[in-house]
């Protein structure tokens, strides 16, 4: 049976985007429901992922091409090279997910020499003609030949200036024929051979957009998002309509509803007398949709009911490309509208008020991770800073950084000397991803709200100004009127407002909407997991419980030791050469603890806090350079030879699996007494006031059930001291950390109030990977497919996974009702959550601004296991 590789638009649907791509399938979706969109056919994804491994496209899929070709002509009653009545083609990509700007587009095709004539004979429209050939040729050759636009745009801006213009629309014909006479120039002159045959040209074009999938950009752009690179794209092939035929007809973008804000209106851009290009690019500045509706009153009201119509059928917010060809309006495209993060969870709560969705629905369409652009920062402006030039509003947040010109410098600077800096571009394409995933913000002297860098921009998360019409780029430096910034120079965005403020303006952290409580509440009132954060720091702690946390999974009080009033005691304790010595530093260590846990329990009133005991090697709070040991020296008037000799002891070849953890209790169980004496007494301190603290104590890094033992009557004889039995109540459990102790979890739980899974040392120990080391090959581990993410990012479900369900099924065996968490990084990633989820973990701890992340997961979690 042959295999169909090509579907015209009237054979497809919506749900074929796996195998149409999400533009191709959507064009075939719109065609069955009535909305007038120029024919064409796709050819599919499977043929792309087939061309990838051959590098040519196969005899049988090009027969079906020119089979459609013929039925395109039939409907269409034109002929693609026909020199009386040509067919002009637009061949543009499609994945199954949406990659906006990462791969190639040829538009006009099928014009040379003869159809040329025929076009300008049928439209009697010159200019109009001119004007698409040399689009043709310069696209063309960008495109498939592989040209540089610059070589066209400098010819293009020598043209503009020789005729006293500034737009390519106030080009006249004479001058845009000369214009494709000089462009056929660059080519000939290149020593590339110009096809003049359409089918050649629709051949090269087909071949070229299947090429563009594995561009650095489109790689680039896939590895941010976590687009798998095997799904290909699709290529669809359309009968072209022109918005370039004079004033009553023009092109443009739009969105049903604002992607900044998620405002229920009506949002995007048009030009007249221009081609899509135009708008995308930035090439000029296009008008406010609103505008339409005084202009275009009859198309505006019938486009405005098909971009209704198309959200309401979707059942999401519509980003929509749109052409009128002498007052015929035609939809070019509609797809799932990118959005930022807080339009997002406006747009999902208010169709659930609508009645479009259902809440299960609005909490699956939110990606957890795109909660991370809630937490923009806006700009401290009470110093009285103001604007030095204003922009469109492209994305929020507010950032500063470095100022510079160009994206491989972006790029060097931010991963060679590690510096924030600010793109700053007349306008970005899609070569410069690199550079903007590398920046901090996006600021453009050209383009409009849904220019390629407005729309990278909002699904990064980054600020971005475009349009910035009074900043004047040179090289290394731009001006705005008398300002001279000039590369290295720091500057501040507003993406909210638009504002480019010259120097470094201090920001203030983001409030939650009132969308986003409504919505974390849906989250709350579906999900199974508890979720808790790691955090010791007080503003820290209260941050994460602004956020939801329920509890903290993990205090680690080696952080609570490096304090200017604290690490000298530390470091006597450290260097002690007895353990009279030793006890004296941990005295003064004592109080100073036991703060730190009063000041946990007061903001985590009623909830439960995970305190680790000491957990790394002791090395790490000793001086490194000469310097600072004999700054010591002197401090703790202790010779520099003694602290020498007492470094060169705590040096460790391994120290990740060396003296630390429960080792250090039992080596020295002076120190986790010191801990457990300042636990107590603080929640005692706090209960007085009317405080309730829920304390659970953990120890690190056990491999054995009688490590456990040995830190457990450590800490049940200072409970027995203080006589706190039935002052104060608490448990005592474990971090599985080593292999050893998920094996011989039914025996470790018989004694254990708790586990709690330490993810990133279980990683290290069960991959053999040093976390600190691994980062300079894991990258390519990940892209050849050894590992699908990097496990210290994203548990390895099928290794470390494994081992982590099989210690949950051996405690829980013992303990059916076992509280079990994780309260490494992983707890805040959202796939990491889902798994923890489905193999029957408790609860999950995370840094306080992954709260909200792992809350989403968790509930997406439960969504999906009634979905199977």
């Amino acid at each position: 049976m042959t295999v169909k590789y090509v579907y015209a638009f009237s054979e497809g649907n919506a749900g074929m985007k796996e195998l149409m791509g999400g533009k191709g399938a959507n064009l075939a979706e719109m065609t069955k429901i009535g909305i007038n969109v120029p024919p064409g056919f796709t050819i599919t994804t499977e043929a792309c992922n087939q061309f990838q491994g051959t590098g040519e496209i196969l005899d049988g899929t090009w027969k079906q091409v020119l089979k459609a070709i013929k039925k395109l002509e039939t409907q269409t009653d034109k002929g693609l090279g026909d020199s009386k009545n040509p067919l002009l083609l637009s061949v543009r990509s499609g994945a199954p997910v949406s990659m906006p700007g990462m791969m190639d587009t040829v538009l006009n095709l099928g014009l040379n020499t003869e159809t040329v004539k025929g076009m300008i004979e049928k439209t009697n429209n010159e200019r109009f003609v001119y004007d698409s050939y040399r689009r043709f040729i310069h696209m063309f050759s960008n495109v498939v030949l592989g040209l540089p636009h610059s070589s066209f745009d400098d010819i293009l801006d020598k043209s503009k200036a020789d005729a006293g213009v500034e737009l390519d629309s106030e080009l006249n014909a004479d001058q845009l024929k000369k214009l494709v006479d000089d462009y056929k120039v660059i080519v000939k002159n290149s020593g590339l051979e110009w096809p003049d045959d359409p089918i050649m040209q629709l051949r090269l074009s087909i071949e070229a957009v299947f090429k563009s999938w594995d561009l650095k950009r489109a790689r680039v752009y896939r590895e941010a998002n976590g687009i798998s690179h095997n799904l290909g794209t699709a290529v669809n092939v359309q009968s072209m309509v022109f918005g370039n035929m004079g004033q009553n007809s023009g092109t443009g973008v739009t969105f049903s509803r604002n992607p900044s804000t998620g405002e229920n209106k009506i949002y995007g851009e048009y030009l007249m007398n221009a081609q899509g290009e135009d708008v995308v690019a930035g090439i000029r500045t296009p008008l406010p949709i609103s505008d339409m509706e005084k202009a275009l009153p009859d198309i505006y009201k019938k486009f405005w009911d098909i971009v209704d119509r198309c959200e309401k059928h979707y059942g999401d917010m519509q980003d929509m490309e749109f052409t009128i060809e002498e007052g015929e309006l035609y939809i070019l495209q509609t797809r799932t509208g990118k959005r930022t993060a807080s339009a997002a969870i406006k747009i999902a709560v208010d169709m659930v008020i609508e009645g479009i969705i259902p809440r299960e629905e609005a909490l699956m369409r939110i990606e957890p991770s795109a909660l991370n652009q809630l937490l923009h920062k806006r700009l401290d402006l009470s110093g009285g800073e103001k604007e030095a030039a204003i922009g469109l509003p492209a994305s929020p947040g507010a950032a500063a950084g470095e100022a510079v010109f160009n994206a491989d410098e972006a790029q060097r600077m931010k991963e060679e000397e590690g510096k924030d800096v600010i793109l700053v571009s007349p306008e970005t394409s899609p070569e410069d991803i690199h550079g903007m995933i590398a920046s901090e913000g996006i600021l453009t002297s050209r383009g409009g709200m849904t220019s390629h860098a407005a729309v990278v921009a909002r699904g990064m998360g980054k600020p971005c100004i475009c349009g910035c019409g009074d900043l004047k780029i040179g090289k290394g430096e731009c001006y705005i009127d008398d300002l001279v910034i000039k590369e290295g120079d720091w500057v501040t965005l507003d993406g909210t407002t638009g504002k480019v403020y010259k120097g470094q303006v201090p920001t203030i952290d983001p409030e939650m909407t009132s969308e986003f409580k409504v919505f974390m509440n849906w989250a709350d009132s579906i999900s199974r997991m508890t979720v808790k954060t790691n955090a010791e720091v007080p503003s820290d702690v209260q941050v994460a419980k602004d956020f939801g946390a329920e509890g903290i999974g993990l205090a680690r009080t080696e952080h609570m030791f490096f304090g200017e009033d604290r690490l000298p005691w530390m470091r006597r304790m450290v260097l002690a050469s007895t353990p009279e010595e030793r006890q004296k530093a941990l005295d003064q260590l004592l109080p100073m603890q036991r703060q730190d846990f009063e000041e946990i329990f007061t903001i985590m009133d009623g909830l439960p806090v995970i305190i680790r005991l000491l957990d790394p090697p002791l090395h790490e709070f000793l001086p490194k350079d000469s310097d600072e040991i004999k700054e010591l020296s002197k401090a703790l008037d202790i010779p520099v030879k003694t602290i020498e000799e007492a470094i060169e002891n705590q040096h460790e070849f391994n120290p990740m699996l060396g003296f630390r953890g429960c080792r250090l209790g039992i080596m020295y169980p002076e120190i986790n007494a010191m801990q457990a004496r300042a636990i107590f007494e603080a929640g005692l301190a706090v209960q007085e006031k009317g405080v309730k603290p829920i304390i659970q104590v953990e120890i690190p890094l056990i491999g054995k059930l009688e490590e456990f033992r040995m830190i457990n009557n450590i800490i049940k004889d200072v409970a027995c001291d203080m006589n706190i039995a039935g002052k104060l109540d608490y448990q005592i459990g474990t971090m599985i950390e080593v292999p050893r102790a998920a094996l011989t979890a039914d025996e470790i739980a018989v004694e254990v109030d708790f586990m709690s899974f330490g993810t990133n040392d279980l990683t290290q120990m069960t991959c053999g990977l040093s976390r600190d080391d691994a980062g300079k090959f894991l990258g390519k581990y990940v892209e050849k497919e050894i590992y699908d993410r990097d496990p210290f990012e994203s548990i390895d479900q099928t290794g470390v996974g494994l081992l982590m369900k099989i210690c949950v099924d051996k405690a829980r065996k013992i303990k059916p009702d076992m509280e079990i968490g994780i309260c490494g990084e992983h707890g805040g990633e959202p796939e990491s959550v889902k798994f923890c989820h489905r193999i029957g973990i408790n609860d999950v701890s995370c840094s306080p601004y992954r709260v909200p992340i792992a809350k989403l997961a968790a509930a997406q979690a439960v969504i999906e296991e009634r979905m199977k």
